[in-house]
């Protein structure tokens, strides 16, 4: 099946909210343990957080199957930070992250961005690799959920574009 990368359209947005949640709570138990996908989990963006997004300047590339139904997106803030990274795991293995990726490189170069940046999970860390960004290092943190600190962990990566 062949997908498209379009820009998002504020219709996405409910769509984009189900495939990160789906997309943590079932790929995110491969690498973490619960108490982190739930902590991760909840840190989930609500539909209107998305269009709220793209108004102040970030931009998200969705990746479309042929009936123009979202099912991977990225998400680069004008900095060249790109915050989301994510695909429904029923299109896992099928190239998505890696076209994704490269579309937010061929936009970065054309807005004059001159480094893109991530923390990329375990499951996500593959994908960025092979884009060509550089491991950094491992970020090892918390994030405070049901009154805890739940430690949990990431990669700092970066692309210089040149």
């Amino acid at each position: 099946m062949a997908y498209v990368i379009r820009p998002f359209d504020s219709d996405d947005a409910a769509t984009l909210c189900a495939i990160f949640a789906t997309a943590v709570t079932q790929i995110g138990p491969r690498a973490y343990d619960q108490r982190q996908v739930s902590a991760w989990a909840a840190r989930g963006l609500d539909a209107d957080s998305y269009k709220r997004r793209v108004s102040s300047g970030h931009v998200i590339f969705v990746a479309a199957d042929g009936c123009n139904l979202a099912v991977g997106y990225i998400l680069v803030e004008p900095d060249g930070h790109v915050d989301h990274l994510y695909r429904h795991p029923d299109y896992s293995h099928r190239g998505i992250a890696d076209q994704l990726l490269a579309t937010a490189e061929h936009y970065a170069r054309a807005c004059g961005i001159r480094r893109l940046y991530a923390e990329a999970s375990d499951p996500a860390r593959s994908a960025f690799e092979r884009a060509g960004y550089q491991l950094m290092r491992k970020r090892e943190f918390t994030i405070a959920h049901k009154d805890r600190d739940v430690p949990i962990h990431n990669w700092a990566t970066e692309k210089w574009l040149r």
